[in-house]
């Protein structure tokens, strides 16, 4: 098999989104030992959200991180508290990539950015790389393993690590459906409905976290890294920006609302950012069964989770959209994320839908 088809690929940097890269050069090399050469620069299309270049020198690959232009949510695009995380769940999370160096001096690029070492290996997108394809065993095994990561990252001893101080802990489910709302309001526009039956309900439904551990808050088969010589083992994690500590079961119903599978309606595949559609891969109820007998959890709804996860990715897809009706980004592949936050807002309401006709059917008659 040919390496060149398979790795993980970078184009062409997209039109104002170019770097200063005399001025990175420069930069890096006062801080990277042994960097030699002048990089080859080209930008990674599958992110949404922070920009990410790959600077290809003779003696070092590497990744750059920088926040998009245009405004941002507060809490979003830290470049620094992402370097500190992953620097911090390196030892205990080997598939962390290794952090290089944080630049904080706005005055280089324009904005904050850090550099970190790239992960060579397979990123499993919309489709897979030309060049791969995978059995349906191999395509049941990709999940177990993929969800196994996940599993290891919520096991994560967090005061052995040195961890507590990463996020707020206690009292996480309340805080996202607050923050989520608010973000959400804040980054309404004309076009996108209010969205007041979902966020009631789940105002109205906050569960007691079920635990505090490390989460991921973007764990997807595209932020994952796999290896070339077996295409089911997961040797790196990306895109680190929302990890924090939280409840796990908030981590995973974030996840599965990227997982679209074969037999969803159209809309839905028009989502679709990670080849979860291909014959073997689980559906959505395998994945919650299979990290629940992983962490040896009883049995519960997982409605709540579901919904929550639905309704905060249709709030990122807002988000980004808001940048685009404002023209802060002229990126084409974000115009029309209004019909896609409208969709998921729907679907939202279809499963509180059946989850209130499965609890009125259980009342007592």
């Amino acid at each position: 098999m040919n390496d060149e088809l398979i790795t993980d690929r970078a184009g062409a940097v997209r039109s104002g989104e170019e770097l200063d890269i005399g001025a990175v050069d420069a930069w890096l090399k006062s801080r990277v030992a042994s960097l030699e050469g002048t990089p080859d620069v080209t930008q990674y299309s599958g992110g949404a959200s922070n920009w990410t270049y790959r600077l290809e020198y003779c003696s070092h690959d590497l990744i750059l991180r920088r926040p998009p232009a245009g405004t941002k949510a507060k809490s979003a695009h830290d470049m620094a508290r992402e370097y500190r995380v992953q620097s911090a769940l390196k030892p205990v999370f080997p598939q962390v990539p290794e952090m290089l160096a944080f630049c904080d001096d706005k005055s280089v690029i324009g904005d904050e950015f850090y550099v970190m070492r790239r992960i060579d290996g397979i990123i499993p997108r919309a489709r897979m790389p030309r060049g791969v394809s995978l059995t349906p065993q191999q395509a049941r095994q990709l999940c177990f393993n993929v969800i196994d990561k996940l599993v290891e990252l919520h096991r994560v001893d967090v005061a052995a690590a040195g961890l507590g101080k990463l996020g707020k802990g206690s009292g996480y489910c309340q805080r996202q459906i607050d923050g989520w709302s608010e973000r959400f309001a804040k980054s309404r526009t004309w076009n996108v409905w209010p969205a007041k039956p979902v966020i009631g309900w789940l105002k109205a439904n906050v569960p007691s976290d079920t635990g505090i551990c490390v989460i991921h808050g973007d764990f997807r088969l595209d932020n994952v890294v796999l290896d070339a010589a077996d295409i089911t083992r997961v040797i790196g994690v990306l895109d680190w920006e929302m990890a924090t500590l939280g409840d796990p079961l908030m981590d995973l119903g974030n996840s599965l609302a990227y997982w679209v599978q074969s037999d969803d309606d159209f809309l839905m595949r028009m989502t679709r950012r990670q080849p979860t559609f291909l014959p073997g891969m689980l559906k959505r109820r395998e994945v919650i069964d299979y990290y629940f007998e992983k962490m040896n959890l009883p049995p519960r709804s997982f409605d709540f989770y579901e919904v929550y996860g639905l309704f905060r990715l249709a709030v990122i897809v807002q988000q980004i959209y808001y940048r685009y009706h404002h023209g802060q980004t002229r990126n084409p592949a974000f115009k029309r994320f209004w019909l896609i936050a409208n969709y998921l807002n729907l679907r939202c309401l279809g499963i509180i839908r059946r989850h209130e006709k499965t609890r009125r059917k259980a009342l007592p008659q």
